[in-house]
């Protein structure tokens, strides 16, 4: 009885400490976060790593656009930096969709997006921004439900697009590092959930994709899996570095491939 008790005390203190960490004592799930955000957005030459900031299902939820916000974008961009030679920027960036800014960004990474609620003028502006050339990588969201949501708000985006396994063999898994297998990253609380890696239905990690009209990827799919809170804990001693390994992984061979297809 004693160790489910101090279980469940390690939990709660992990997860006030994750909310603290992320500033999410001042977010409410929409676009009116940007405000609390102190964040540099000077034009530079250097690629910039930018989270999509959405309007959310359920304001004041824990799980939305800010999950893993900003340390799990801050240890991603020191990764990047440590094994590419890619120029990108010491800082990340949170933009809404509605800021015309957003097409400043030719790579977007989104958590939890089955959480994510788009009206008829934002799925307009995610389709101009695809459409331009820009890459939207999503992440973290988990089983049945979640997929239900945003398989229904994409089709706002991009309504004839089909939602497909993207094959092993395509270049976004071989363009850096060889990616030959599909992990399920479980978040923290692996750490002190006897190993579970799945929450909800979740139980097998999947990669998918969306394609546009012309064949060229322009989403990338990641879901039953967390690779933030792979990046988020790459330094946490209890997180084993297998799940952290490979996450970087991967979104090293996803920002590459963004940025030259």
């Amino acid at each position: 009885m004693k160790r489910f008790w101090f279980a469940g005390i390690l939990l709660v203190v992990l997860t006030l400490g994750t909310l603290f960490a992320q500033q999410e004592v001042n977010f409410l799930g929409r676009y009116d976060d940007v405000r609390y955000i102190r964040q540099d957005k000077r034009d530079t030459n250097q690629i910039v790593f930018a989270r999509l900031i959405y309007n959310g299902r359920i304001l004041g939820y824990y799980k939305n656009w800010y999950t893993d916000y900003p340390k799990g974008d801050e240890t991603l961009i020191m990764g990047v930096q440590r094994l590419t030679n890619l120029n990108i920027a010491d800082h990340a960036v949170a933009v809404p969709i509605n800021d015309p800014d957003l097409f400043k960004y030719p790579f977007i990474y989104s958590s939890e997006v089955g959480q994510m609620v788009l009206t008829e003028q934002d799925a307009a502006i995610m389709r101009e921004y695809l459409a331009r050339g820009g890459f939207w990588m999503v992440d973290d969201f988990w089983g049945s439900f979640e997929m239900g949501n945003y398989v229904r708000e994409m089709k706002k985006v991009l309504p004839g697009a089909e939602i497909k396994d993207i094959p092993k063999d395509h270049p976004i898994f071989h363009v850096f590092y060889d990616v030959d297998k599909i992990i399920q990253v479980p978040s923290l609380a692996y750490t002190i959930n006897g190993g579970i890696t799945y929450e909800q239905d979740g139980f097998e990690a999947e990669c998918k994709g969306i394609w546009d009209e012309n064949g060229r990827l322009v989403v990338v799919i990641h879901h039953n899996t967390d690779l933030g809170d792979a990046y988020e804990w790459a330094d946490e001693p209890a997180y084993p570095n297998y799940f952290s390994s490979y996450a970087y992984r991967v979104a090293i061979n996803t920002i590459l491939y963004a940025l030259t297809h």
